[in-house]
C-alpha cells in the first residue's frame, strides 16, 4: 500500500523495483546535496576548512592540509579508500559517492538500452520506441515527450500561480488577524477598564446613598429620643406637682379644726380636680415607640446586582463618534510621516472606514491623504524639514463623524536614505545595512532608495567598489511604479545617466541623448544631484560634470534610483 495515497498495487517478479523511481526527487535532493559543502571534522580553525577526501574506512572527513597530517598514505592507512566527501564530484568517468556531474538520461524501466522518447496518455508515463513496437502501448494515444513535457510544466506553473495567489491572500489574511489579534487585545483591555469604572460608579453610588439612609435613620433616633426627653421631662414635673399637692391634702385631713378647714377646703377641692384633669388620656403613653417605621427594599436592587451582565442591544445608526489618536504611535522618519489612531471604547455605531487629511506642511489647507479601513497609515513623499497637521474621522452608512484632535509632526531636517529591499527587484543583493548593491543576474535590475523627494535640493555619491567585462550601469531617479527587470530610464518613470568604461548617455523613455566622454572604472565616484527648485538633474564622474543638466522641468515625487548587474557593485 503507498503510505501517500493509500492505494493499494500489485507487486511485480522485480518487486519494488519494478516501481518507477521518482527520479525528480531524487535530482532534487542531489542538487540540495551539492549545496551543502562537506567541512573538515579534524580542523582545529573556526570555521572549519572544506574536507577534500572521505575515508571510506574511518568515516572521517579530511581537509587537504589534516589529511596530509592526521591520514598519510602509507603505513596502516595506505589501504584506506579515499573517496570525495559527499556533494562533491567523483574521479574522472567514474561514479563515485555524490558524483556531481551530469544526469544520465532517463531510460526505460521495461527496456534499459531506450531511452524515454514518448509519452503515453493513457497510461499517463513515459515510454520509449520499444514500448510502442512490443504492443504494449501500440493502440495507445502518445505524443512527444519533449511536447508533453512544456505542456505539463505550463500547466503546473499556472497552477503555481493560482497557489500563489491564495498564498499571498492567505499572508494578507494572517495580517490581517495578527492586526485582529492586537484590536481585540487593545479593546479587552479598554473594555475592562471601562467595566471597572462602571462597577466603581456603582459602588460609589451605594455608598453614598447608604450614607444619605444612614442619616435618616440618625434623625429618626434623634426625633424619637427627644421626643421621649421632652416626655420625660413634663411627666416628672407633673408627678412632682401632684405628689406635693397630695402631700398637702393628707396633711389638711389630719386638722381637727373644722373652721379652718372649710376655710381653704373649697379651694383646696378645686386644685384638686383641676390636678387630676391634667392626667388626661394618653398623658401616660409614649408618644413614640421604640421601633422605626424605616424598612429598607433592597431585594429588588439585589436582584439586579445578581442579573447584572452584558446585554447585546441594537442602537440606531448614527454617525461614527470621534476617533482617538494614538500618540505614542505617531511618529516621523526622514520625510515619512506614520499615524495611528482607534475607536473610543463602548462605541456601538459601526465604522465603515477613515479619512485622513494632512495640510501642505506650510499652514495651508487640509487634503485627503487616505481613505479606508486601516488604522495605521505611513504617508511618504512629503517635504523634508516640514510641520505638518494631521486630523482623521471616521464615516459609515450614516454619514461622517467629527475631526479627532490635530497632530503636529515634524519631518527630518536632511534627508538620509538607504537602498530598498522591498522594492528591489528579487534579482538585487544589499549588503552593508543595504548601502551595497549588486545583482545575481546578467540583466539590469533595479534597486530604489528609502527616500521620496518632492522639493529641496539633494545631493548623492555612488562609489564603484567592482566592474567587470564593461557593463552599462544607470544612475538617477525614479517613480516609485519604475519597470524594475530592465535597464533604467527605459521606461517614462525614470531618468538616468548609464555609463561603460569609456562614454555616458543620459536615457529617459529609451531615448539616448547626450553622450559624453569619461567612463567608470574600480574606484570611480558617481554624483546624482536633483535640484527640485530648478527642477532639473545633473550627473558627476569623479568630480567632473557630464554635460549640462540632464533633464529639465523635471516635478513630482522622485527616489534615489540605480540599475546594474551582477558585473557591478555600487555603495552608497
Amino acid at each position: 500500500t503507498c503510505p501517500q495515497c493509500h492505494r493499494s498495487a500489485s507487486l511485480e517478479q522485480r518487486g519494488l523495483r519494478g516501481f518507477q523511481r521518482n527520479r525528480l526527487l531524487e535530482a532534487i535532493v542531489q542538487r540540495y546535496r551539492q549545496g551543502r559543502t562537506a567541512k573538515c571534522q579534524l580542523c582545529d580553525r573556526s570555521p572549519a576548512e572544506p574536507a577534500a577526501v572521505l575515508c571510506e574506512q574511518c568515516e572521517v572527513l579530511y581537509c587537504a592540509a589534516c589529511q596530509l597530517r592526521c591520514h598519510p598514505a602509507r603505513g596502516p592507512f595506505a589501504k584506506h579508500r579515499l573517496a570525495p566527501p559527499p556533494g562533491q564530484p567523483g574521479p574522472p568517468g567514474g561514479e563515485g559517492k555524490g558524483a556531481g556531474g551530469g544526469r544520465k538520461p532517463a531510460t526505460c524501466g521495461e527496456h534499459e538500452l531506450e531511452q524515454y522518447s514518448m509519452y503515453c496518455l493513457s497510461c499517463r508515463s513515459p515510454v520509449c520506441y520499444q514500448c510502442l513496437e512490443d504492443g504494449r502501448h501500440g493502440k495507445h494515444d502518445v505524443k512527444a515527450l519533449g511536447a508533453m513535457w512544456k505542456q505539463h510544466k505550463a500547466q503546473l506553473s499556472q497552477a503555481l500561480n493560482g497557489v500563489s495567489d491564495k498564498a499571498k491572500e492567505a499572508k494578507e489574511f494572517l495580517v490581517q488577524l495578527k492586526n485582529l489579534l492586537q484590536q481585540i487585545q487593545e479593546n479587552g483591555l479598554d473594555y475592562e477598564a471601562c467595566l471597572v469604572a462602571q462597577c466603581d460608579a456603582l459602588v460609589d453610588a451605594l455608598t453614598r446613598q447608604k450614607a444619605k439612609l444612614l442619616t435618616k435613620v440618625t434623625k429618626e433616633r434623634e426625633h424619637k429620643l427627644k421626643v421621649v426627653w421632652d416626655q420625660i421631662n413634663h411627666c416628672t414635673l407633673k408627678l412632682r406637682q401632684s405628689t406635693g399637692l397630695m402631700e398637702y391634702c393628707l396633711e389638711v385631713i389630719k386638722e381637727n379644726d373644722p373652721s379652718g378647714f372649710l376655710q381653704i377646703s373649697d379651694a383646696l377641692i378645686k386644685r384638686v380636680q383641676v390636678s387630676q384633669e391634667q392626667w388626661v388620656k394618653g398623658a401616660l403613653e409614649p408618644k413614640v415607640s421604640a421601633e422605626f417605621d424605616l424598612t429598607l427594599d433592597s431585594e429588588p436592587l439585589l436582584e439586579a446586582i445578581h442579573h447584572l451582565d452584558f446585554i447585546q442591544m441594537k442602537f440606531p445608526v448614527t454617525v461614527p463618534p470621534v476617533p482617538l489618536l494614538q500618540l505614542e504611535k505617531c511618529c516621523t522618519r526622514n520625510n515619512s510621516v506614520t499615524l495611528a489612531w482607534r475607536m473610543p471604547p463602548l462605541s456601538h455605531n459601526p465604522v465603515e472606514g477613515y479619512i485622513l487629511e494632512l495640510d501642505d506642511g506650510d499652514g495651508g489647507q487640509f487634503r485627503e491623504v487616505y481613505v479606508g479601513k486601516e488604522t495605521l497609515c505611513t504617508i511618504d513623499g512629503l517635504h523634508f524639514n516640514s510641520t505638518y497637521n494631521a486630523r482623521v474621522k471616521a464615516f459609515n452608512s450614516s454619514g461622517v463623524g467629527p475631526y479627532s484632535k490635530t497632530v503636529i509632526l515634524q519631518t527630518s531636517d536632511v534627508a538620509w536614505f538607504t537602498f530598498d529591499p522591498s522594492s528591489a527587484h528579487r534579482d538585487i543583493v544589499l549588503s552593508n545595512d543595504n548601502q551595497t548593491a549588486t545583482c545575481s543576474s546578467y540583466d539590469d535590475r533595479v534597486v530604489l532608495g528609502t527616500a521620496a523627494f518632492s522639493k529641496g535640493v539633494h545631493y548623492w555619491e555612488l562609489h564603484v567598489d567592482r566592474y567587470d567585462n564593461h557593463p552599462d550601469p544607470a544612475f538617477g531617479i525614479a517613480r516609485i511604479n519604475v519597470v524594475k527587470d530592465m535597464m533604467l530610464g527605459k521606461d517614462d518613470k525614470a531618468w538616468a545617466m548609464y555609463v561603460d568604461n569609456n562614454r555616458s548617455w543620459f536615457m529617459h523613455c529609451n531615448s539616448h541623448t547626450n553622450r559624453t566622454e569619461g567612463g567608470v572604472s574600480k574606484g570611480a565616484t558617481v554624483g546624482v544631484l536633483l535640484d527640485l527648485n530648478k527642477h532639473n538633474l545633473t550627473f558627476y564622474i569623479n568630480g567632473q560634470q557630464q554635460g549640462p543638466p540632464a533633464f529639465e522641468n523635471i516635478e513630482g515625487v522622485f527616489m534615489p534610483a540605480l540599475s546594474l548587474n551582477r558585473n557591478v557593485q555600487v555603495s552608497l
